[in-house]
């Protein structure tokens, strides 16, 4: 059951508790550790295009976010690629604290088991 916080926008309220996966369909919390406005699954990795600023929960899109890449951050966090299915928005966001590793590991490990290139006989 989502709580109504006075002041808050419609779209905002619905996040608050938890949501449902667009791709595995999974419930998932919407408080992790490591992240304020938690916004993917844990165990996928997908996400929904639904913030014009983090946390604002105001696009109008509403598109399927894929991760496509993980990115490390200069501080050494680790951050997921999102292309929304829709529009083709890219979106930067947190690595959670429950964020399946193996998921994570398979992203990072992309380019090198499926090269852009193919690699040259030696």
């Amino acid at each position: 059951m989502t709580r109504r916080i006075p002041g808050r926008h419609w779209r905002q309220e619905h996040a608050l508790d938890h949501f449902v996966c667009v791709q595995c369909g999974t419930t998932i919390p919407a408080i992790a550790a490591g992240t304020r406005n938690r916004n993917h699954c844990p165990h996928c990795l997908w996400s929904s295009h639904l913030d014009l600023v983090p946390g604002d929960r105001r696009s109008g899109c509403r598109g399927a976010m894929e991760p496509i890449a993980v990115w490390v951050r200069p501080d050494g966090e680790w951050a997921l690629i999102h292309r929304c299915t829709r529009c083709a928005v890219l979106r930067f966001n947190r690595v959670a604290g429950d964020d399946d590793p193996q998921q994570l590991e398979g992203l990072a490990m992309r380019p090198v088991n499926h090269p852009a290139f193919p690699r040259r006989a030696s």
